[in-house]
């Protein structure tokens, strides 16, 4: 029996499940809006559509903005590289899909020219991205 007087151990160690649950849910909140916050990084206005089909398939990104800027997954390149760069990507990995997002304002002409770099790199998994109506 234990008279009052007498204290009681302290505790000294410190529970850390609480706070690696915590960074565990942190991390995942950013790894799931980490790409939504690249993607809106560059300012393109993309023409809209009546009618898209969507799809939740991870595919390269070029963005071809109003100013005639050429991005690859918000680097920016010139059109010379853009084709070296796929050719390179596209020997890493045959399925490779690419998204091209073009602003409204761009000339057709100059659409289809990336295109053509896209297909004469090899890819045949071309998208163009429009917002729909």
């Amino acid at each position: 029996m234990q008279s009052s007087g007498d204290f009681e151990e302290a505790i000294t160690s410190i529970n850390v499940t609480p706070l690696v649950d915590i960074i565990l849910v942190v991390l995942i909140i950013f790894m799931a809006t980490a790409p939504l916050i690249n993607k809106r990084a560059i300012s393109v206005d993309v023409p809209e559509a009546s009618h898209q089909e969507t799809a939740d398939i991870e595919a390269l990104e070029i963005v071809y903005n109003e100013k005639e800027e050429l991005y690859l997954s918000g680097r920016k390149v010139d059109r010379e590289s853009l084709g070296e760069t796929l050719k390179g990507l596209r020997r890493s990995n045959p399925n490779l899909r690419v998204m091209v997002a073009g602003d409204k304002r761009v000339a057709y002409g100059e659409m289809v020219g990336i295109l053509d770099i896209v297909r004469a790199a090899g890819i045949q998994k071309a998208s163009l991205e429009v917002r729909i109506r």
